[in-house]
């Protein structure tokens, strides 16, 4: 089963605007994460609803955090990308005629919802400006190419 990384790629893309000196086009995020340009329209469309980014269409245009990254968290991200599901695994059935797989899955079932409770609550104490400092920290450090990606002229 795939993993959903639709969190993972817009926070990728929110430090990446929120790093760059100028606006970036869909064009460049899709780069980042070697998607199509339209998905990332879609999904930066949810968050632009929501007042964390803003676009301008036209030469020097493009996508730009509009929040101060102290304010917004993980959790407020998750949320604005629909609240993707946490976890990948699951019930083999959804409603058995087994008894013994009915207490299978009702154990399954109260520990998945206990750890993506646990771990939704987590990312309400996370701000996008802590992963900020990380990255900043990080690139301090080692002096590595900003990004790990090859740059496109513009």
């Amino acid at each position: 089963m795939k993993r959903d990384s639709k969190l993972s790629s817009i926070l990728h893309l929110l430090l990446h605007m929120a790093h760059s000196k100028r606006p970036l086009t869909s064009d460049e995020l899709a780069g980042f994460l070697q998607t199509n340009p339209v998905l990332v329209r879609r999904t930066l469309a949810g968050l632009r609803e929501r007042g964390y980014v803003g676009s301008e269409k036209g030469h020097g245009g493009g996508w730009v955090v509009t929040v101060d990254l102290h304010d917004v968290t993980l959790h407020d991200i998750y949320v604005g990308v629909g609240s993707p599901t946490v976890f990948a695994m699951g019930n083999r059935v959804d409603n058995p005629a087994c008894l013994v797989e009915k207490v299978v899955n009702q154990s399954l079932t109260d520990a998945f919802d206990e750890a993506e409770a646990l771990l939704v609550r987590r990312f309400a104490g996370v701000t996008l400006a802590e992963l900020s400092e990380r990255f900043n920290a990080q690139y301090a450090q080692h002096g590595e190419p900003p990004h790990g990606h090859i740059p496109k002229p513009g």
